[in-house]
């Protein structure tokens, strides 16, 4: 059973739900997709369907070859499933996959933010603002001992690109699924700036 789609951020707005509350939600142009290749555990070692999102204006040979007659497509993402045997070569996956009330982890790319100071990057404190601290106010602190270990630890939270990071969003409420125009609310925000492209699954225990 295919438990994705692949989709495009629209932008953020708010709806009225019954009661007169209002939730803010993420409008998701998700789908329609086509399964591009099927991947089975007797060939690839585990189960799995490519899907195509977008059209390309123009592909290598390769790619072309890849995708046969399915068509010119600009996004392939691989989505894990546990069963291939129902699935066909050019199956067309739309956003009526999702109901209102399902829960969903949306995957993207965030905003990159450029070289950040670790007071941004990692919410360090900064240092004392007094008792003749003139220049410490947003230092990182110690990043390392002297003789043992001699070194900065791999990993070390520190001064650096922020954001433009595969980030995960996990159970957001599916508000409104419209087969029609291909659109899909969901609550909250979701990763990425307005037309990055996004990977949205079903949440565990929601199939």
């Amino acid at each position: 059973m295919i438990n994705g789609l692949i989709g495009r951020k629209v932008g953020m707005t708010q709806v009225f739900i019954e009661g007169g509350t209002v939730e803010p939600v993420t409008a998701i142009e998700a789908g329609p997709c086509v399964v591009t290749q099927i991947k089975t555990a007797a060939k690839e070692g585990y189960s799995a369907i490519q899907l195509g999102f977008g059209e390309a204006r123009r592909l290598n040979s390769p790619e072309r070859g890849h995708l046969r007659e399915l068509g010119l497509f600009k996004h392939l993402r691989e989505f894990r499933v546990a069963d291939t045997s129902d699935i066909e070569l050019g199956h067309r996956v739309d956003v009526s996959l999702f109901q209102p009330g399902d829960s969903v982890d949306v995957s993207g790319i965030s905003k990159g933010k450029g070289f950040a100071g670790g007071v941004k990057r990692h919410h360090f404190s900064g240092g004392p603002k007094t008792h003749g601290q003139s220049d410490r106010h947003r230092a990182p602190g110690s990043v390392g001992a002297g003789t043992d270990p001699g070194r900065v630890f791999k990993g070390q939270r520190m001064a650096g690109h922020m954001g433009n990071q595969r980030v995960t969003v996990k159970r957001l409420e599916v508000i409104e699924a419209d087969p029609d125009r291909n659109l899909l609310l969901v609550k909250g925000a979701v990763p990425g700036a307005r037309n990055g492209l996004l990977e949205i699954r079903k949440s565990r225990g929601n199939d």
